[in-house]
């Protein structure tokens, strides 16, 4: 058994779809994907992109992936690399295919000067949690994570001029 990563090239959208569903199905969160191959290709494999992904393969077939974007610390003055999704297969999770995902990214991050690699994990996901503490990965317990979406987001979007 031999664990190849690579970097997603065109072509690769249905599959990068699959984990992605694969993903938010194991989340319990499928009814937010709205994702399509025709917007991944778009993201990924545009001039210029601002989003990157790796595939897994064990013998040849993916059986994993990992997609990620750079941030910038103002406090370090350094970019960073956030690990946006991983994921492996059920059936290959063990054989060191997670392990060997983000060994790559912590090299990108490392090529590309990053002081800091950051994702999120679900507070409900145990094994998950266990593997990245196995890294050296530690828990941000003090930050609380806030998002704008959908009407709100819109609605902010729209604001001008100062506060009344």
């Amino acid at each position: 058994m031999s664990i190849e990563i690579r970097h997603a090239t065109p072509g690769d959208e249905a599959t990068i779809l699959a984990f992605i569903n694969e993903l938010a199905a194991y989340e319990k969160l499928a009814h937010e994907v709205v994702a399509t191959e025709s917007k991944l290709r778009q993201s990924l494999f545009c001039q210029g992109p601002k989003v990157f992904a790796l595939i897994a393969e064990i013998d040849g077939e993916p059986c994993g992936f990992a997609l990620y974007f750079f941030n910038y610390s103002t406090f370090l003055g350094q970019h960073g690399l956030y690990l946006e999704d991983l994921y492996v297969r059920e059936n290959h999770r063990g054989a060191g295919t997670g392990k060997a995902l983000l060994a790559r990214l912590a090299r990108i991050a490392k090529e590309n000067d990053c002081g800091r690699m950051e994702w999120w994990v679900l507070d409900w996901n145990a094994p998950s949690i266990a593997f990245y503490k196995s890294l050296g990965a530690e828990a941000m317990d003090d930050w609380t994570v806030y998002r704008l979406a959908g009407e709100a987001l819109k609605n902010l979007a729209a604001h001008r001029g100062e506060d009344t």
